[in-house]
C-alpha cells in the first residue's frame, strides 16, 4: 500500500537515501527497489562507499510514474513515459539529439537545401512507411500553410501526425484529431526554443527518418533563402525513436491537459541501423557537405 508522501528538507549533501526517497514519494522502499531493478525507476548514482543515492530528479521520476499509473497505463509504459519526460525535459529537438547521439554529423545548410532534405525524407519515409508516427515543426504558421495539403495527405495513412508552429491560441478546425481531417496542430509559444528549429520525424519500423535544423542566430537581415541551419539527419531507427520521444514530450508541454496518446508505441528499443544503411548515410553526409560548400560560393544554390 502506498503511503502519503512526507515533505522533508533534503539532506545537506544534496542527495537522498532510498528511505528518504520513499518518504518524499509515498512509495515503500521495497517497491522502489523492485521498480529500479525492473523498470529503471528511480535511477540512482553511487555515492561515497558505493551506496546508492537519489536526487530531486528521482523524486520527479517516481511521482510522474505514479501519475501515469493512475491514468491507467501499464507500469512499463508509465516508467518509460516518466523517463522520457524527466530525463529529456527538452525544449529543443536539436539539443536533445546532440545530447543523446554526439556521433551524428552536423551540417550547416541553407534553407533551400534543408527543405530539399526534408522533402526527400517526406517522400521516401513519410509517404512510404506503414502507419508511421509523424512530427514536424515549421517555425511559422505561414510555412506550414505552404505544405498543408501535403501534410493532410501524409496524415491519412499515419497512426498519428502532429505539426508544431506559432499557430496562436485560436483552435483550428482540424485540431481535434490527426485523420481524416489532417494532422493535429500544436501551438508553440513565440519565445520557445522550438521556434528556431525545423523538424521532421517519421517513426516507423520500415522507413524511419528524421531531419532537425537549428537556425543560427543573427540572421534577421538575411534573405529567407540565405538563412543557415545547423542540421542533423538520420535514418537510424534508434536515433529516430529518440527524436520522436522528444517531440511527443513537446506536444504534451504545449498542449496542457492533453496527454500524448501513443507513448506505448515508443516503448520498445528499435534495432540499430544496418551496416549498409550506415555506409549510405556517410556517403550522403559527404554529398550534403559538398552542397553546403557550393551554396556558400554561389547564393543561387
Amino acid at each position: 500500500m502506498l503511503r502519503r508522501p512526507i515533505i522533508t528538507e533534503q539532506s545537506s549533501s544534496g542527495s537522498l537515501s532510498i528511505g528518504e526517497l520513499a518518504a518524499r514519494t509515498g512509495v515503500p522502499v521495497g517497491t522502489l527497489r523492485t521498480w529500479e531493478a525492473r523498470y529503471g525507476v528511480p535511477s540512482p548514482v553511487r555515492g561515497t562507499g558505493g551506496h546508492r543515492r537519489y536526487g530531486s530528479d528521482d523524486v520527479d521520476l517516481v511521482l510522474q510514474t505514479l501519475r501515469h499509473r493512475a491514468s491507467g497505463l501499464s507500469m512499463t509504459v508509465a516508467a518509460e513515459r516518466a523517463r522520457s519526460n524527466v530525463a529529456a525535459g527538452e525544449s529543443s529537438v536539436f539539443a536533445g539529439l546532440r545530447r543523446r547521439h554526439p556521433e551524428l554529423t552536423v551540417q550547416v545548410l541553407r534553407k533551400p537545401i534543408l527543405l530539399a532534405l526534408c522533402r526527400a525524407i517526406e517522400d521516401e519515409c513519410c509517404a512510404q512507411a506503414d502507419e508511421p508516427l509523424l512530427f514536424a515543426s515549421f517555425q511559422r504558421d505561414r510555412f506550414y500553410r505552404a505544405s498543408e495539403r501535403r501534410w493532410r495527405d501524409l496524415s491519412r495513412t499515419a497512426r498519428g501526425a502532429y505539426v508544431l508552429a506559432d499557430f496562436g491560441r485560436a483552435p483550428s478546425a482540424n485540431s481535434r484529431s490527426g485523420t481524416p481531417d489532417g494532422p493535429i496542430r500544436v501551438p508553440v509559444p513565440e519565445d520557445a526554443s522550438l521556434n528556431r528549429e525545423w523538424v521532421l520525424v517519421c517513426d516507423a519500423q520500415d522507413y524511419p527518418g528524421c531531419v532537425v535544423g537549428w537556425e543560427r542566430p543573427g540572421q534577421a537581415d538575411r534573405q529567407d533563402r540565405l538563412r543557415e541551419f545547423e542540421t542533423l539527419w538520420s535514418v537510424d531507427p534508434a536515433v529516430v525513436r529518440d527524436a520522436a520521444k522528444v517531440c511527443a514530450g513537446l506536444t504534451e508541454q504545449y498542449r496542457p491537459g492533453k496527454p500524448f496518446p501513443l507513448w506505448d508505441s515508443l516503448e520498445d528499443t528499435p534495432p540499430p541501423a544496418s551496416l549498409e544503411t550506415r555506409r549510405a548515410s556517410r556517403v550522403f553526409d559527404r554529398l550534403l557537405a559538398y552542397l553546403s560548400a557550393a551554396s556558400a560560393d554561389d547564393p543561387r544554390v
